[in-house]
């Protein structure tokens, strides 16, 4: 285990490095730079102030050596200042990751302890009523498109029920949690049908294994071939979509953050880009992914404690 651990870790970080290249190389490639926007600004700055600011911020040099400049200072812990709050990187960055891994968090949670039951349920019950009912609902929330459903939600619950808030993050325990119902909707509502779709087909192929018939042959009750048998099965599959998910749910975020303006991951990296903040855009997009490889690793440590058939670090 210890072997495979270090292997990933391994990879996960030469991923980075390859990832922050690109990412790098892709921003650097954009048109304009902070100077410009500082230009456009100021109409009072002259063609020397100009230059002089690109030869501070070291836009004067071939973007590979500016590269290798700013791999330099990350790996001795410097990622840079966010031009745009005039503050170090991960000031700016680690409080709103907080809240995005809290909406995210709370979003994968309630989504999969609703797709886990209702899957399940729609699976023994193929070609029924109620399977069909679960797929309808299913395609339903699959086919809303996040940003039309957030609007509908505020103009509901926050214009003419006034219920709820329809922006911001709000302060104290209980206006947080009001400013996140939204927000949670929107992604729970978008997401569960995919994971319910995944547990339904899943639960399925297990059910049709031959262990699941032989503790049927030996009289066991349904509940307890579901229980026993068929869950574990459909976990262990499962556990690798939602662990993939995490970090698939920062583009989810983005959009929902937006429209419910959340200081969050998703926004800030939006931001970024437009605004031309290139180290904030960059660190944000290296933590997104991230949060990815740590989800890969995490389905992985995961299906081979569900499943005892699998080894981590071998062939078979």
């Amino acid at each position: 285990m210890t072997r495979y651990l270090a292997g990933r870790i391994a990879e996960m970080l030469v991923v980075l490095l390859l990832m922050s290249a690109v990412v790098f190389g892709l921003i650097g490639l954009m048109p304009g730079d902070p100077v410009d926007l500082m230009i456009s600004g100021d109409p009072k700055m002259t063609t020397e102030d100009a230059a002089r600011l690109r030869a501070l911020y070291g836009l004067d040099r071939p973007i590979w050596d500016r590269y290798l400049s700013w791999l330099g200072a990350a790996l001795g812990g410097d990622l840079g200042y966010s031009r745009s709050f005039t503050r170090p990187v991960l000031e700016v960055l680690l409080p709103r990751l907080g809240d995005t891994l809290l909406l995210m968090g709370l979003a994968l949670l309630i989504s999969a302890a609703i797709a886990l039951p209702a899957g399940m349920f729609a699976a023994r019950r193929p070609r029924s009523a109620a399977d069909y009912g679960v797929n309808l609902l299913c395609f339903a929330g699959i086919s809303v498109p996040p940003f039309w459903l957030a609007l509908l939600l505020i103009i509901l619950f926050a214009v003419l029920l006034g219920w709820l808030p329809a922006s911001g993050v709000g302060d104290g325990a209980l206006e947080r949690a009001r400013h996140l119902v939204m927000p949670l909707a929107v992604l729970v509502l978008t997401n569960v049908g995919h994971y319910t779709r995944f547990v339904r087909a899943a639960t399925i192929e297990v059910l049709r294994q031959d262990h699941i018939r032989t503790a049927r042959a030996k009289g066991l009750s349904e509940r307890d071939v579901i229980r026993r048998h068929a869950l574990r099965g459909a976990l262990a599959p499962t556990l690798t979509v939602l662990a993939l998910s995490f970090g698939g749910l920062f583009s989810g975020a983005l959009i929902t953050e937006t429209m419910f303006a959340r200081p969050g991951m998703g926004k800030s990296i939006y931001d970024a880009i437009m605004g031309n903040d290139y180290n904030l855009a960059l660190v944000g997009l290296l933590l997104a992914t991230a949060a990815t490889l740590v989800g890969s690793l995490l389905a992985d440590l995961g299906y081979a404690w569900l499943d005892p058939r699998v080894r981590l670090g071998t062939d078979t």
